[in-house]
């Protein structure tokens, strides 16, 4: 078998596991939904910013949590193929331990790039004005959380042996990263302190991008965006990459 077929092999199983858990699919659905309707329909009846409704402003951050919960939490399932000893057979065949993680890593990007696909046709449906246009000039920013928060998860999920180390850990990256990130306000007029952490914080790029390719209004240059989450992409895969091949050491 060859490192490419390989790689196929485990991505071709990760996406055959999405499609048969339905439920998994749904309920990453629901959760934003229920932000963007309830909580940026509630605050827009009374705020807007820049003259565009709440609702419309925090989209682009509902679509970065989206893609950050479904791919950090993607990781727990090398915590499933580990107690299934599913990971130990892959670990023992000839492809190298990072062909294992680029597969996983690819397979974690397709189960979040649909899953934001849908969410995205779905707001369509229901009255959120965001262009088609505006949806392809994101589709970098979309990638670049993807892979970097996939990363993330993987690398956890190769580190820790437990569910409930996992999640205890996630707890304290998920909500950091997304309430820092400016997903539900406007980076301007910040405190010196809340501005300082903003900026340390990789989603914070990604939601800035998102905003300034489907609305217009971010606070920093695209280019500015891309390259700094590109940057945080490219050390996180470095992470997830080097867990993969200390995991298979052991």
């Amino acid at each position: 078998m060859s490192e490419l077929e390989g790689i196929y092999a485990i991505w071709l199983r990760e996406f055959r596991v999405y499609l048969r858990e339905k439920e998994r699919a749904v309920s990453s659905i629901v959760s934003p939904l229920l932000w963007l309707f309830a909580f940026g329909t509630g605050l827009g009846a009374s705020v807007a910013i820049s003259g565009i409704n709440y609702q419309l402003f925090i989209f682009p951050g509902i679509i970065a949590m989206t893609l950050m919960f479904t791919s950090i939490f993607y990781g727990m399932y090398i915590i499933w193929d580990r107690k299934l000893d599913f990971l130990k057979e892959v670990l023992v065949s000839p492809i190298s331990r990072r062909g294992v993680f680029i597969g996983k890593l690819l397979g974690g990007v397709t189960d979040a790039m649909i899953q934001v696909a849908v969410l995205l046709l779905l707001a369509r449906i229901l009255g959120i004005p965001v262009t088609p246009e505006g949806a392809l000039l994101a589709i970098p920013f979309m990638l670049l959380i993807t892979i970097c928060m996939t990363s993330i998860g993987l690398f956890f999920g190769a580190v820790f042996s437990s569910f409930e180390s996992f999640q205890l850990v996630m707890q304290f990256v998920l909500w950091p990263l997304f309430f820092f990130s400016g997903a539900l306000f406007p980076l301007k007029d910040l405190p010196g302190w809340l501005a300082s952490a903003t900026y340390f914080d990789p989603l914070t790029y990604g939601v800035d991008g998102l905003r300034g390719t489907m609305l217009g209004m971010g606070s920093m240059p695209l280019e500015l965006d891309l390259f700094v989450l590109s940057l945080f992409t490219l050390v996180t895969i470095w992470m997830g990459a080097s867990a993969f091949e200390r995991m298979g050491k052991i």
